[in-house]
């Protein structure tokens, strides 16, 4: 049986794990969780802030700070080695809701990867006054993340369904993907 992959897409605090949490329990099958942020976890700490694996630049747009994400060649390797790790987990047979933010035209690798499965691309939405709120509310979340990514993330992808956060629960977005696809 062919492998069902989620890629859930959004702006950081958008609710893509809380969507992919509220979802794992409610799959006819078991669905693994792939998360972005996990792989940058696994950088050693010195790189977090570093030319070479993730740098982060405050910068002011319409009046307000915007966080710039400058990825370098370490922090490349480690996003494209995720990539590259979902397609064989799902060969294997894993059924995967993968969490990611793309900023940086990476759905045509996405799609290239992942195109003998069965792939459904889903937008997680939501306003950038809500996504700004909850950043505030979040540690470990530089103010200014979803400002720069906001107009980044979502550009030239055609999904499969969109989600929306601010009108829809975690639970309510997963029962209309696991609906939307039969899972």
């Amino acid at each position: 049986m062919t492998a069902k992959i989620v890629l859930l897409n959004g702006v950081g605090s958008a609710g893509k794990s809380s969507i992919a949490r509220a979802l794992q329990p409610i799959t006819a099958s078991p669905f693994l969780h792939v998360q972005m942020d996990r792989f940058i976890e696994m950088l050693p700490d010195a790189l977090q802030d570093h030319p070479d694996g993730f740098s982060y630049e405050t910068t002011e747009q319409d009046g307000k700070p915007a966080v710039v994400i400058r990825i370098g060649p370490v922090g490349a390797r480690t996003l494209g080695g995720m990539r590259h790790a979902i397609a064989p987990m799902a060969a294997q047979g894993n059924n995967l809701i993968v969490d990611d933010v793309l900023c940086y035209g990476e759905i045509s690798e996405y799609l290239g990867l992942l195109s003998g499965f069965d792939l459904h691309l889903v937008g997680v939405m939501a306003p950038l006054e809500v996504l700004e709120a909850r950043e505030a509310r979040r540690d470990g979340r530089l103010p200014g993340l979803a400002r720069w990514q906001y107009e980044r993330v979502h550009k030239d992808i055609g999904y499969d369904l969109e989600v929306d956060t601010c009108r829809l629960t975690p639970l309510e977005c997963a029962r209309r993907i696991q609906q939307e696809f039969r899972l």
